[in-house]
């Protein structure tokens, strides 16, 4: 990856924040922080296997040290580049990083937000229920997202071919649907609104209008990523739910925060971490089962290109471990935009169709 990518990714993600687009910045410390160790390949004459660790090392610090989560930083990195395979070779340097990237982070002063929760509800056959249809509606929500925002890329890409012109005509779009609608909380990246769906019931439709303008910012062009606007797509969602399910609101909307990342990621275990390190260990059974439950219903889109299937999710959509393994081993060194699953041209099992025309909106390209 070359050098170049790091100020153009950070200098691309600065611009979509200052003219409002919803978009996150979890993609830029991600990217950065792979294309930074990617330098050390050449410099120390890595082979193909260590590189693909080293990547994996970036990654790791770079979610890590956005979020203060060092452990879900680490599990993200050995987690997101196959589904259903997790490479343990990597494990101790991926923590490693991770927690060096939070202590640095935290050595300079940065302060992440925090979300009180509150009591946690007591496990029961209801709040389990309650968790699971939760769950799926999170899944389903994650799968529409990343098929959408992969969909509209691609249309934007075909009309318009000049890239610079993409996010321009995107952003007239935009604003003048925010001054329209007075939808100004749905820009940027939310966090206020995030916060209050911890505390107060929120407007049943802040979930859909957070996610077109995502939808709409990313598929025009605009950089950063997908994450933060994940987070509140799942916390609005999650607290709209909470009425309906008998449920706390703090506590729908803190399993939706990671819920809907589970489920468009693909990466049930680091959102269940995440819970945890975010919300405190308390929250972690319920977590679990409601970041698998949307990991089971999305599908095998996610809004990572680069994600393999390594092992699908059910039984007819699961590679021969031989197949696996090369698939998930194959090519991608970091995540970038959603492709749909396709199958083998011998058999019926599902394998990622790579769309050279298809790049991230986080690749700084």
């Amino acid at each position: 990856m070359p050098l170049r990518m790091v100020p153009l990714v950070l200098g691309g993600t600065i611009v979509s924040h200052l003219f409002g687009a919803s978009v996150g910045r979890e993609g830029t410390a991600v990217q950065m922080g792979a294309a930074l160790a990617d330098q050390l390949t050449h410099a120390f004459r890595l082979e193909r296997e260590d590189r693909r660790i080293l990547l994996m090392i970036g990654m790791s610090a770079g979610f890590a040290s956005v979020f203060g989560t060092p452990l879900a930083g680490a599990v993200f990195g050995l987690e997101v580049l196959a589904i259903g395979r997790m490479r343990y070779d990597a494990l101790f340097p991926c923590i490693v990083a991770g927690i060096v990237a939070d202590q640095v982070c935290l050595a300079w002063g940065v302060h992440h937000v925090h979300y009180a929760v509150g009591a946690i509800a007591p496990i029961s056959a209801w709040s389990v229920v309650a968790v699971v249809i939760a769950g799926i509606a999170f899944g389903l929500v994650g799968m529409a997202f990343a098929t959408s925002a992969h969909k509209l890329g691609a249309l934007v890409k075909r009309h318009i071919t000049y890239a610079p012109l993409r996010p321009f005509v995107g952003g007239i779009v935009i604003a003048t649907a925010v001054w329209a609608l007075d939808a100004y909380h749905y820009i940027g990246l939310g966090i206020p609104d995030i916060v209050r769906s911890f505390q107060q019931p929120m407007q049943p439709w802040d979930f859909l209008a957070k996610f077109g303008f995502t939808v709409a910012s990313l598929g025009t062009g605009f950089k950063g990523g997908e994450v933060t606007p994940l987070f509140y797509i799942g916390a609005t969602l999650g607290n709209a739910l909470a009425p309906l399910l008998h449920m706390p609101f703090a506590l729908m909307a803190a399993i939706g925060f990671v819920a809907v990342f589970s489920g468009a990621a693909n990466t049930p275990i680091t959102t269940t971490i995440m819970a945890m390190e975010l919300f405190g260990t308390g929250i972690g059974p319920l977590a679990a089962i409601g970041c698998v439950t949307a990991y089971l219903f999305s599908g095998h889109a996610g809004i990572y290109h680069a994600q393999r299937v390594g092992h699908g999710k059910h039984r007819k959509h699961r590679l021969p471990v031989a197949d696996g393994i090369q698939s998930a081993e194959r090519g991608g060194s970091l995540p970038q935009k959603a492709t749909a699953v396709t199958p083998i041209a011998n058999d019926k099992q599902p394998r990622r169709s790579i769309d050279p025309a298809v790049t991230t909106e986080e690749s700084g390209q």
